[in-house]
């Protein structure tokens, strides 16, 4: 089952929301490369509805579409209000962050730890469907812990409650991200109900993809940790889903990508805060590069990394992505 916007997307494969990773560059170069939905980082509710720059460069969705927005909180005011704001400034989905794992996140009652108290949980949904008309969705977890791997009942309740669309990340909170992804039980999500289901967690690659379709019986997927520095990933997963032959990207064509991503931060961030926030993508690009042919050279990785200058940073990004074998013949 798919219901609008989720009816007409690109592909079945998704960006997943990722705090301090999916920024607004990464977004848009994923999305023109065919991911079917791509998710803005985690942004706090009342940091958004109070004005802060930050969680406004979280949200922004300028060059996406459709622009997802995903509001983090345990307060309905506030979740409501921050669903608002989203909505006046064009997102056309509104999700509700209610698996992140992390401690600074659980321990003020937000992210994973809603799923230790439904009703609270639920009274969340209803705060933001009730403020905004457009789609609002939930993203969870199986459950706190394998003792209460509650996600079949929080996802009929969030529908209930007029959520449009689920994703189950497919670990408990206690696993944070260690251990593998369980997408059979992912399953008991989609037996719960009638309505557009995402499976995420440890897809890498088009066999994942369909695994882990086949075991959840879910109707999307949603891909992490693999997409940093192959923003183009989530796209050919999508395209082969479809049964389409992937675009395969040549080296130059790679480091045209790493380029505009690591140009695009500096521009939306300012030099100073651009350089050491891309830092995480450019180790992940060199990677990406070695992966694929291009030069393992320790000292250019070393100045990619620690260089505030951009010019060196994108000399060095294009010697790691020359061949090694033209290099090896100069």
């Amino acid at each position: 089952m798919t219901v609008a916007p989720f009816s007409d997307l690109a592909s079945r494969a998704f960006l997943a929301p990722m705090s301090g990773v999916t920024d607004i560059v990464m977004r848009r170069i994923a999305a023109r490369h065919g991911a079917g939905i791509v998710v803005s980082e985690m942004v706090a509710s009342d940091e958004f509805v109070r004005g802060s720059e930050e969680a406004r460069l979280r949200a922004e969705g300028a060059g996406v579409s459709p622009h997802v927005v995903q509001l983090a909180g345990c307060d309905p005011h506030w979740l409501g209000e921050a669903a608002r704001l989203a909505e006046a400034n064009g997102a056309a989905v509104v999700d509700i962050n209610m698996g992140c794992p992390a401690k600074k996140v659980t321990g003020g009652w937000a992210g994973s730890a809603l799923m230790r108290d439904l009703d609270h949980a639920v009274t969340l949904v209803e705060a933001a469907v009730s403020a905004v008309e457009i789609p609002v969705t939930v993203k969870m977890r199986l459950g706190w812990d394998d003792a209460s791997r509650n996600a079949p009942e929080l996802a009929r309740r969030a529908v209930a409650a007029g959520a449009r669309l689920i994703t189950v990340h497919g670990r408990t909170r206690q696993q944070f991200y260690k251990g593998t992804a369980d997408w059979a039980a992912i399953r008991a999500v989609r037996e719960a109900g009638d309505f557009p289901l995402v499976a995420n967690g440890d897809i890498r690659d088009v066999a994942d993809a369909r695994a882990c379709l086949a075991q959840a019986g879910a109707d999307f997927v949603m891909v992490g940790r693999a997409a940093l520095g192959r923003p183009w990933l989530v796209g050919a997963i999508g395209a082969a889903l479809a049964g389409r032959t992937p675009a395969s990207l040549t080296l130059p064509q790679k480091l045209s990508v790493a380029l505009e991503h690591y140009e695009g931060l500096l521009s939306l961030l300012g030099q100073a805060h651009g350089v050491r926030h891309a830092r995480k993508h450019l180790a992940a690009y060199a990677d990406e590069a070695l992966a694929s042919g291009g030069t393992a050279d320790p000292e250019r990785r070393r100045v990619l990394l620690t260089s505030d200058d951009p010019r060196q940073v994108s000399m060095a990004l294009a010697q790691l992505f020359s061949p090694e074998s033209s290099r090896a013949a100069a």
